[in-house]
């Protein structure tokens, strides 16, 4: 294990990924002290396979991802929460420069996919209106508190502890991480990203469909800016 000067906790949600959780918990397991799978009532062996992984298992409230997050930030022991995708989409091996970034003065460090490539991004309509959506959530979050951040969105990230509970998150879908980002800096704290690169799902279909939930962005951004 890389040497960790403050204790780190791996947060992985979860919903029927019994084909990439495996993969993904035993990427991670090398920095970190401790990985927490939380499932969202899946109907597969996800939870088999996580527990028989030596992971920390528990299940949300049926809310969505943001209910997730919070459900396992509230068992992690560690000062550290990095949240990572169980769909194989991220890069485990970035984790140590997050986390570092974390130690050398960031409160909160973002995965940046803009600057260190997407293959989900681009090749459908939908994956165009998530990248443009996302980039058009950047502007106006740079804008308002003079940042120049490239990925809001990105669910691969680290936080510190006492920061997560501090911004009181409420989103309860996949609008968690914008709201994180902009919780964050309302508070004042120090946001910065580190390029990472995001690989298209290995297996499974997404649960995110812009759709259905594209409005859910919209609606979070004008509630977190104006509230």
């Amino acid at each position: 294990m890389n040497k960790i000067k403050k204790k780190v906790s791996v947060i992985i949600p979860a919903l029927n990924e019994e084909a990439t959780i495996s993969d993904v918990i035993k990427s991670t397991k090398p920095f970190c002290n401790e990985v927490i799978v939380v499932d969202g009532n899946s109907r597969d062996k996800t939870i088999k396979i996580a527990e028989n992984e030596g992971c920390i298992v528990v299940k949300d409230n049926g809310k969505g991802k943001g209910d997730g997050l919070r459900v396992g930030a509230s068992k992690a022991s560690g000062d550290i929460f990095v949240f990572i995708d169980a769909d194989g989409s991220h890069e485990p091996d970035d984790i140590p420069k997050l986390v570092a970034a974390l130690e050398n003065g960031s409160d909160l460090v973002i995965g940046s996919r803009m600057t260190g490539g997407s293959d989900e991004l681009h090749g459908t309509f939908s994956n165009f209106v998530r990248m443009v959506g996302s980039g058009i959530a950047a502007l106006i979050i740079n804008y308002i508190y003079k940042q120049e951040l490239t990925d809001v969105q990105n669910g691969f990230r680290c936080i510190k502890k006492e920061v997560f509970f501090d911004i009181d998150t409420h989103a309860n879908d996949f609008d968690i991480e914008q709201e994180i980002t902009v919780r964050c800096l309302k508070k004042g704290y120090k946001v910065t990203e580190k390029p990472s690169h995001e690989y298209a799902r290995k297996a499974g279909k997404s649960n995110l469909s812009v759709p259905k939930k594209g409005h859910k962005f919209i609606l979070r951004l004008l509630i977190d800016l104006f509230r």
